[in-house]
């Protein structure tokens, strides 16, 4: 009986492969963590960090407001001739001034009103513009810069993340007609009854932040006439930016602080 001979050349190369395919191994596996820690991350971290973050903004605006005197420029304790309880929830006919609108824009990135949204049990600031690092990032709705500000004839537009960054918007699908939508300013709270739902758009379609807003994309969707709106956008379907989906509605009452 002959024994086989295994040449030192032969186990070197079965070597090298073991040691490649154990390498290879472990690096998939370093790999898989890494991606791992960063869903982490992004998914649970960025979350807990921005919602702590609004969380403490509002705490401070309800401070702030509970002891300092009206921003010039404001008036307040006044309705005049804002929109009453049941004007403009048809299609948005045109009001008379909202003397309790703020009439000064805030800085950039400035938080300055609260939304309170009770379908979804949600509070978040409104800070001024749409930045993702200095706005959208920190678990806050922005508030597109050239629109209307809170109660004021015209849209007051405004974005906010579905997903991560404390994602204020994640059920903003969840909202349906009728349903209530508050913002509450230095001066008034202002509450919007939603009366119209876009469930998908371009992200190009800017119709659905004009002062009339209206699709341009999908011209069914929108208003035909002036009034006093509040649009909420944010990205459609969830973990995707490709489409934009947009919830309006229009100013039903006006009380003073």
């Amino acid at each position: 009986m002959r024994v086989p001979v295994v040449q030192h050349r032969s186990r070197r190369r079965r070597a090298l492969r073991r040691r490649a395919l154990w390498t290879g191994g472990e690096f998939l596996v370093t790999a898989g963590v890494v991606l791992l820690l960063l869903v982490v991350q992004q998914l649970w971290w960025t979350n807990r960090e921005a919602r702590r973050g609004a969380e403490h903004q509002v705490q401070a605006l309800e401070r702030q407001w509970a002891t300092s005197t009206p921003t010039p420029g404001v008036a307040s304790g006044d309705t005049g001739d804002a929109p009453s309880a049941n004007a403009g929830t048809s299609g948005g006919s045109s009001v008379g001034r909202n003397t309790t609108a703020n009439t000064v824009s805030p800085n950039l990135s400035q938080a300055y009103a609260i939304l309170t949204i009770p379908r979804l049990h949600l509070r978040v600031p409104i800070a001024e513009g749409v930045s993702k690092r200095n706005v959208l990032n920190k678990g806050y709705v922005g508030h597109y810069p050239g629109t209307q500000q809170p109660g004021q004839e015209g849209n007051f537009a405004l974005a906010g993340h579905r997903n991560t960054h404390g994602e204020p918007f994640r059920y903003l699908p969840r909202l349906r007609l009728k349903d209530t939508v508050q913002v509450e300013t230095s001066t008034a709270t202002f509450t919007y009854t939603i009366d119209k739902i876009l469930p998908r758009t371009s992200a190009a379609d800017s119709g659905v932040i004009r002062p009339i807003p209206r699709s341009i994309v999908r011209p069914a969707y929108g208003y035909s006439r002036p009034g006093y709106y509040i649009t909420l956008t944010t990205c459609t379907p969830e973990f995707t930016s490709r489409y934009r989906m947009a919830v309006w509605g229009t100013l039903t009452s006006t009380h003073p602080r």
